[in-house]
C-alpha cells in the first residue's frame, strides 16, 4: 500500500508505544516519517526503557517508507524548531503531524485527591503532556500548512464524550487527557479555515510496551494476561491505532472529522480496516457498554 507515497510526516513522541504504532503504519502506507524522543541507542529518557527511536525508524523503513530518527526533548524550544528546520531543508513539506508526546505514566498516583499526589509529579505531567504538544504545533504548523490538505492529529486517552462524563483516576491525568482532546477541536478552528484538519485521536485499551511488561507477557503471549484482567480481552495492538491514522492521512474527504474526538475503533468501522490479528476491536463502546457497567468481561459483538 503506498497511499502516501511522497507524502512527509512527523511522529512527535515515537519511541513506543501508539507512536511507534502510527511511525510504522504511516511507513507501511509510503510516507516518508520523522520519528522523534528522548531515547536513543547512545542515551535513555527517564523511562531508562530499551525502545529507541533509531529502531522505530527502522521499522518504518522496514513498512516500506523512509524512517528518520530525531533526537528530540519536545519541551527545548530550540530542539524542536532546529527539527523542523531539518524537515523543511531535508523535504520540503509537511503533510502529517502526530503530536503524541506523553512521559507521564511514571509520574502517575492513581485515586489520588490533588493534596495526596506529589505536586511536583503532576505538574510536569501537565508539561509533558500540553506544553509539548503546543511548542511542536506552534513550530511545525506553519510547515504543515504551506500545502493544502494537511493533517494534524493529538493523540490522548479517551474520548472527549468519554472523558466529559468519567473522572480519570486523578486531577492531573484527568487534566492530561481532556486537554488535548480540547486541543484538537482548538487547532481546528484555526486549521480548518486555512485549508487543513486538526482532530484528536484515542486508542482503545493499548498493548504497549509497558502494558506488556506490566502484565508480564509479549504481543505473542498477551491472553495469558486475561487471568489477571479479563477486561484485557478488547485491548489492541499499538499497529491498530496507526492505521487509524494512515487511513485518515489517505482520506482526501477527511476535512470532514475537522474539529472531531475519534476513536480507533469507530475509525476501523468507517475506513473498513482491522487490527494484526484480523479483528477489529471497539473499545470505548465495549468500556462503556461492559467493563464500567460492571458486567462480565465479553468481547462478542465488541471485536
Amino acid at each position: 500500500m503506498t497511499t502516501l507515497q511522497g507524502k512527509v510526516a512527523l511522529v512527535a513522541g515515537a519511541t513506543r508505544g501508539a507512536g511507534r504504532g502510527i511511525a510504522t503504519e504511516l511507513g507501511a502506507a509510503g510516507a516518508t516519517v520523522y520519528v522523534t524522543g528522548r531515547t536513543t541507542r547512545s542515551q535513555a529518557s527517564e523511562y531508562n526503557r530499551p525502545e529507541t527511536i533509531e529502531e522505530t525508524a527502522d521499522l518504518v523503513t522496514a513498512a516500506g517508507g523512509t524512517g528518520i530518527a530525531v533526537p528530540t526533548d519536545h519541551l527545548d524550544q530550540d530542539a524542536v524548531k532546529a527539527l523542523v528546520e531539518q524537515i523543511r531543508r531535508a523535504s520540503g513539506r509537511l503533510d502529517v503531524l502526530v503530536n503524541d508526546v506523553w512521559g507521564g505514566e511514571n509520574l502517575t498516583d492513581w485515586n489520588k485527591a490533588v493534596w495526596e499526589h506529589s505536586l511536583d509529579d503532576g505538574l510536569r505531567m501537565l508539561r509533558l503532556a500540553v506544553d509539548t504538544h503546543l511548542i511542536t504545533a506552534h513550530y511545525a504548523l506553519p510547515l504543515l500548512l504551506e500545502n493544502p490538505g494537511g493533517l494534524l492529529v493529538e493523540m490522548t486517552d479517551g474520548t472527549t464524550e468519554y472523558n466529559a462524563k468519567n473522572y480519570r483516576l486523578n486531577p492531573f491525568y484527568d487534566l492530561s487527557k481532556v486537554a488535548v482532546n480540547r486541543m484538537g477541536w482548538s487547532h481546528a478552528q484555526d486549521l480548518g479555515k486555512r485549508g487543513a484538519t486538526a482532530v484528536s485521536l484515542t486508542p482503545g485499551w493499548l498493548r504497549s510496551e509497558m502494558m506488556l511488561d506490566a502484565f508480564k507477557v509479549t504481543e505473542e503471549t498477551w491472553r495469558e494476561a486475561l487471568a489477571q484482567e479479563p477486561h484485557f480481552a478488547i485491548s489492541e495492538s499499538p499497529r491498530f491505532v496507526g492505521r487509524a491514522v494512515a487511513a485518515l492521512a489517505a482520506d482526501a474527504d477527511r476535512a470532514r472529522w475537522n474539529g472531531q474526538s475519534l476513536s480507533s475503533g469507530q475509525l476501523a468501522k468507517e475506513y473498513q480496516f482491522d487490527d494484526l490479528d484480523g479483528s477489529r476491536p471497539d473499545a470505548w463502546r465495549y468500556v462503556v457498554e461492559v467493563q464500567d457497567a460492571g458486567k462480565p468481561a465479553d468481547v462478542t459483538g465488541y471485536r
